[in-house]
This record gives C-alpha cells, sequence and structure tokens, in this order.
C-alpha cells in the first residue's frame, strides 16, 4: 500500500515505517510507538500511559570519539549508536524532555545524536513476549562528512519473523544518512545475545558498531501472572537467567559484559581518511564493555571531548561488579570481536555455565548439564551465561575478572590493563 503524507513519500509494510523526505526544509522523524494494543491492552484506563508490555527505543547511527585507559589525552575515532530521548520523554542525565512536535523532534535528534556514539552501543534488555519498536535514524558522520555509510541494526542469534528486520543488507533495509527505520520484534526466548551494524559488518564492527542484548524470561514475572508456573522455593522478588522450572537459574546481581578490542591504527586511518588496513588489522586494545582496566572497575559513565569540543558520553557502561555476600551474580557475557577468540576467567570462585549461545545447557530428558570452570573461550558471535556463588567469600574480598590471553592485559603498549575488572564482595 502506497500513501503520500505532507513532504514526505512514504511505503507502509505491516509494523514497518519507512519515510523518504521529499522537501528537505519539510522533514521529520516519525516514532511508531504505541502506548498499547492488541497483545497488550489498556490496562489502566489511562490512553497516553504506555503499557508495560511495549518497549520503544530510538538509537542515532553515526560516529564519536572515545578515550583509552592508557592516555587520556589519547582519543579513537569510532562509529556506533547512541540513545535518543522519545518524544515528551528524557534520560536520566537530561534536564529537559525531548520535543513532540514531529519537526522541532527532527532537529533535536540530529542535535542529540551528532557525535554521540557510544563504545559499546547502548545496552538493551527487554522481557519474553515484549513488543520492541526500535527506532534507528542515521545521523551521518560529523567527523567524516565523505562518508555516506547507510546502518542497520543485527539482533546476532534472533530468529527474526521477517528477514526485513534482520539487518542483513542482502535481504533486508539498510538506512541512508537522514533517514529513520522501525525494527519491529517480538522476543519469545530468553537468553544472552548482542547486537551490531551489518553494513561493511568488518569495518563498523571494528570501528565500535556493536552493542549489549538480552531477554529477561517471562518465569521473572511468575508472581503476578498466574499463567505463569513458579519454581519450587519461589519467593516474590526473585530474578531468573531463564525459564528453567527448577529455580537453578536464579540470582541476585546481573552485569552485561561485551569483550571487545580495538585496533588504533585501524580508526586513526579512518579518522585520518586513510586506507583502511584490512589485512595488517591487529588489536591492540583490549577491552570490557570499551574499556581497558583499570577504567573497567570505574562505575561512573565516561565521557570524552570531541574535536567540536563537545564533551559526550562516550563510554556509559560500566564492568564494576559488587556484590554482598551469598549473592549470586549473574555474568551476561558476548564477544563480537572481528579478529580473535578470547578466553576469561576468574581468580576466585568458579563460574557455572548455565547456557551458551542463548539456549540453556538441558539436554532432552530436562537433565541440567551446567558446568563449574574458571575460564571460557569466546569465538566472535559468542555468548555465555554464567553464575558465580559469593556464599564462600567474606566482606571485604576482591578477586579479577580477566583475560587468560595474557598478552591481553595490556592497553596497548602499557603492560597493565586491558581486558580485566575486579569482582568486589561488601
Amino acid at each position: 500500500m502506497n500513501f503520500r503524507t505532507r513532504g514526505w513519500i512514504a511505503v507502509a509494510i505491516p509494523m514497518l515505517f519507512v519515510a523518504f523526505p521529499a522537501d528537505a526544509q519539510d522533514s521529520s522523524i516519525y516514532v511508531q510507538c504505541p502506548n498499547d494494543s492488541v497483545l497488550h491492552p489498556d490496562t489502566d484506563g489511562n490512553p497516553d500511559t504506555r503499557e508495560p508490555g511495549i518497549k520503544c527505543i530510538h538509537l542515532a547511527a553515526g560516529d564519536g570519539m572515545v578515550t583509552m585507559a592508557d592516555d587520556q589525552s589519547k582519543k579513537l575515532y569510532i562509529f556506533s549508536f547512541s540513545k535518543v530521548p522519545l518524544p515528551g520523554e528524557s534520560l536520566p542525565e537530561d534536564t529537559e524532555d525531548a520535543p513532540t512536535d514531529p519537526t522541532a523532534y527532527a532537529g533535536y535528534v540530529m542535535d542529540y545524536g551528532v557525535l554521540s556514539a557510544n563504545a559499546p552501543a547502548p545496552t538493551i534488555a527487554v522481557d519474553e513476549d515484549d513488543e520492541v519498536y526500535l527506532q534507528v535514524s542515521n545521523v551521518g558522520m560529523a567527523l567524516r562528512p565523505d562518508l555516506s555509510d547507510p546502518h542497520t541494526v543485527h539482533w546476532h542469534g534472533f530468529p527474526n519473523a521477517s528477514a526485513v528486520f534482520d539487518g542483513v543488507p542482502d535481504a533486508s533495509i539498510s538506512i541512508n544518512m537522514g533517514a529513520t527505520l522501525t525494527y519491529f520484534y517480538q522476543p519469545k526466548d530468553a537468553g544472552t545475545y548482542m547486537y551490531h551494524c551489518h553494513v561493511e559488518a568488518t569495518e563498523h564492527m571494528q570501528m565500535g558498531m556493536l552493542g549489549n542484548l538480552y531477554v529477561r524470561p517471562r518465569q521473572n514475572r511468575c508472581s503476578s501472572d498466574p499463567a505463569v508456573p513458579c519454581p519450587p522455593g519461589h519467593a516474590d522478588g526473585d530474578l531468573y537467567a531463564y525459564n528453567d522450572g527448577d529455580g537453578t537459574t536464579r540470582y541476585d546481581v546481573e552485569v552485561p559484559i561485551q569483550i571487545g578490542s580495538f585496533d588504533p591504527d585501524f580508526h586513526d586511518a579512518s579518522y585520518m581518511v586513510q586506507p583502511l588496513p584490512f589485512r595488517s588489522m591487529k588489536d591492540r586494545y583490549f577491552l570490557l564493555n570499551g574499556r581497558g582496566y583499570p577504567d573497567t572497575k570505574d562505575p561512573a559513565v565516561l565521557s570524552t571531548t570531541n574535536d567540536l569540543d563537545r564533551t559526550e558520553r562516550s563510554q556509559p557502561v560500566s564492568t564494576h561488579i559488587e556484590a554482598n555476600v551469598g549473592d549470586v551474580i549473574l555474568l551476561r557475557i558476548s564477544n563480537l570481536n572481528v579478529t580473535i577468540f578470547n578466553t576469561l576467567g576468574t581468580n576466585g570462585p568458579p563460574m557455572k555455565v548455565i547456557a551458551l549461545d542463548a539456549r540453556l545447557l538441558r539436554d532432552d530428558d530436562g537433565n541440567n548439564m551446567y558446568y563449574e570452570t574458571n575460564s571460557i573461550t569466546l569465538g566472535g558471535g559468542q555468548s555465555a551465561d554464567v553464575l558465580i556463588d559469593t556464599s564462600t567469600m567474606t566482606p571485604g574480598q576482591t578477586f579479577f575478572l580477566y583475560s587468560k590471553n595474557l598478552d591481553r592485559l595490556a592497553n596497548d603498549h602499557e603492560n597493565f590493563g586491558g581486558a580485566m575488572t575486579e569482582i568486589q564482595i561488601l
């Protein structure tokens, strides 16, 4: 079905809206975000309140700068995503709500999204059975105006109902500069996933267009939903990694950790408009959630001042891990490295591996196949869910979660840092 709107020529597909500006001076970014639906009808009688089962997210795709742990004056150029408030809403760090007028909102998105790329991209956490509306606006490359790269979001490992939302350019829509696309998902499988841009994937992922993504199980709402059975011994407020039926994936503290690394020469070549050294790509910054140690243990948001003298939230996802004695820690570990395998381990209590690649480790007869280990190796595109039981620890203890590839405990030429963080017992 084709139709025309004022100033735009648009094509409507079920659950999808793609708009092409007919007049650049009369353009707007239309955000698709219903307050209720057939699956999630109005429950409080207020049509202006969004129902809990509907999740709306707006990301800007563009460029930015990040700071590495070895030298705060050393900045790396990146491509990535950043989170943008929806119309009439704001993020915790903002003082004003985003405008609701479509034309004003278009300018707001450009101003908010330009040079605000995050490493890693903003974490996406949703629940099973949610209706997820993910809007992605391509705001362009402010520091590389010669580039007109399109972008996509590929939810790695997720079985999309339609290829159009998969993000692989061969079979789905890419988002050109100045355009916005709404992706629609309804997750039915809990687990730890990841997302990344799939356009020129090796380049865009090396440049930073990747992020944490996970789905929490419907078992978490068993106390309030009679259709969802609770496991034996369940208490109100208990959280689980999977729909286990026996409570064995219960946890108290949840931390997503994305393993990654950067080749500074590749990033510098992109920044300096030079040929990209694909054949000689060799990562020298080894990262957890976009940071090297000791930045990994800093709970604060890291910011970087870019070439336009704007200070942006560049690395907002901390790998700071702390728990009380007796807590069970859930680590949602993913690896989107484009060049190497990574082994992550602990020097404290063992990790109980309960799932790999968003699949609970359970055989056909329903027996748990969990196992304990002090290290786990993941290739690019793989994930693992592990539990750490702190009941044998004592307050004040600190132990390390770190790369067992010891040459990766480095921030470029600095020999103590890299893919490592601390787990503190309170």
